[in-house]
């Protein structure tokens, strides 16, 4: 009964198809005749392109160009995709009014220079080919959609710059190992498909392009640039299948609206890192006259003034932000370091600031002059990268304590050897966990120590299996919960204890983890070096 039924149905669809007597296919049709047919289904082609100047030519399984003796000068759209074609007939090139060419899906090794006659081109579709290079002069067309996927690129010529009207560019499912920087001239750009390559890097210059949709999935590619947070029309950002480590996965998972948040994020603290400080820009910041002007102060400023007590002297130099506020050194009153201040004059010699020695001053308001002095060390040791953000804090912090009211002899010059001599001991403490881990601490390292997975590492070089566990992150999971930070500190803590260091030389765990005692962690850490090394063996036997 099934049986039936679905004869029924085919019979039916084929009486919708002009055969109302039954199916198309008889054994009284003989392949002669089948091909009769399709020869004259392809002269009837022919003669409509004559007419329309449209040429539709597509799934014949042709391997030569059939259009010789017809006149299909005057075609405008061409599609000859899904044949058998080597090569883009020469004919077609003196199409000179060609607007579209469809070549998908054929054998073409090669694009012809002839094709450059087709200055009117501005739609080609060559995916799906053997090619293995795209010639230089194919750039010199008026290209507004360039496809070439599925083919056998390893590279994009640089040229590919020269096509300005370009719109749409699809290069999926190549080898091609990187993308030229002249892809960043391509300011019509709206949608950019690389998927399916070799890349391992993306380039700078596609963030001044006005993208809607890029797609650099199933690459190579482990960071995605900060300078991609300028792509403001992009709406489809397609990445996955990528090794992807800055945004982390979790964030890329999470869309569009969260990989922005993090790369303007990532901006941000590439613009407050201090090795990151362009030594010539800052010397252009400078102005060229000086700023030093003895009437626009008063008789008690100290400024310019001819005796012996001098007070804060400094040549007065100015830094304009990118909110146009002058600040300046002299007025914020902060002695800056003597060889870090030579390093960045001498580099760019446009200006010696000529720092004079600071005499001891005897404060009168000490608890406001200290709170002033906070702030302003803060953001200048910071802006200008003299130190780390968790130097000044444990500095500012540890010391804010000590400093009081009642204690009229304290002065800016003992406040910055105290401060030289934290940051040789916290430089101890770096060359100690370095030379034994071997390994490269970053500038900041409060930061580096605050999940306690380099300590309890430590702790194990110096007895193995002293912390039993440790959390570490994951590419997927770059950055540890507060709970497992405070866990592992608790464990090098736990650790150190039972190895012998003394207990008036062990830290808190809110000095690590809040990065505010870096000098007592110092102290640990070489009360942990100096055990001799057979007290941790005679401990692990216990």
């Amino acid at each position: 009964m099934a049986s039936s039924q679905g004869g029924v149905g085919a019979v039916t669809a084929l009486q919708s198809h002009h055969y109302p007597t039954g199916p198309h296919w008889s054994p009284g049709i003989t392949p002669f005749q089948q091909q009769h047919h399709t020869a004259r289904s392809l002269d009837r082609a022919l003669e409509d392109a004559v007419c329309s100047g449209i040429l539709n030519l597509s799934g014949r399984k042709l391997r030569e160009y059939p259009g010789m003796s017809y006149d299909l000068t005057d075609t405008t759209q061409a599609d000859l995709s899904k044949n058998r074609l080597t090569e883009i007939p020469p004919e077609v090139c003196l199409f000179a009014p060609l607007e579209s060419l469809n070549l998908y899906h054929n054998c073409i090794k090669c694009i012809p220079e002839a094709i450059i006659n087709l200055q009117m081109l501005t739609y080609l579709d060559i995916s799906r080919n053997l090619l293995t290079v795209l010639p230089k002069y194919l750039f010199n067309l008026p290209l507004k959609v360039l496809l070439v996927s599925n083919n056998k690129l390893v590279s994009i010529p640089e040229e590919i710059g020269k096509a300005k009207d370009l719109m749409e560019l699809d290069v999926s499912s190549n080898e091609i190992q990187a993308l030229p920087a002249q892809v960043g001239k391509l300011q019509a750009l709206r949608e950019l498909n690389i998927r399916k390559n070799s890349l391992h890097m993306l380039p700078d210059e596609l963030a001044d392009l006005p993208l809607i949709r890029l797609d650099f999935s199933c690459n190579k590619i482990t960071e995605i640039p900060p300078a991609y947070r300028k792509l403001r029309q992009l709406q489809h950002i397609i990445l996955d299948n990528n090794p992807m480590q800055s945004p982390p996965a979790q964030i890329c998972l999470k869309g569009k609206v969260h990989i922005f948040k993090y790369l303007n994020m990532q901006a941000c603290r590439m613009d407050k890192k201090p090795d990151t400080l362009d030594l010539p820009s800052l010397g252009k910041r400078c102005l060229p006259q000086p700023l030093t002007d003895s009437k626009n102060h008063g008789p008690d400023s100290g400024i310019g003034s001819d005796n012996g007590d001098k007070r804060l002297s400094t040549t007065e130099v100015r830094v304009q932000t990118s909110v146009t506020h002058v600040t300046s050194l002299t007025d914020l009153c902060l002695p800056v370091l003597e060889p870090r201040a030579e390093l960045y004059f001498s580099e760019t010699r446009s200006h010696q600031l000529k720092t004079s020695r600071w005499p001891e001053i005897e404060l009168s308001d000490c608890d406001v002059l200290n709170t002033f002095f906070f702030c302003s060390s803060y953001f200048l040791c910071v802006f200008f990268g003299l130190l780390p953000p968790s130097v000044i804090l444990a500095f500012t912090r540890g010391s804010h304590q000590e400093i009081s009211s009642t204690d009229p002899s304290f002065t800016m010059r003992r406040k910055m050897e105290h401060l030289r001599e934290e940051m040789e001991k916290i430089g101890l403490l770096r060359q100690n966990i370095e030379s034994r881990l071997k390994v490269l601490l970053p500038d900041d390292v409060g930061a580096a120590l605050m999940d306690g997975v380099v300590l309890c590492h430590l702790a194990n070089h110096i007895c193995p299996r002293s912390v039993a566990s440790i959390h570490v992150p994951s590419p997927a999971v770059p950055k540890l919960s507060m709970a497992k930070c405070r866990r592992n500190v608790e464990n090098f803590l736990d650790a150190c204890k039972k190895l012998g260091v003394p207990q008036d030389k062990l830290c808190l765990p809110h000095h690590i983890l809040e990065e505010r005692g870096l000098v007592k962690v110092g102290v640990t850490v070489q009360a942990l070096l100096d055990l001799p090394t057979s007290k941790p063996t005679q401990l692990s036997t216990v």
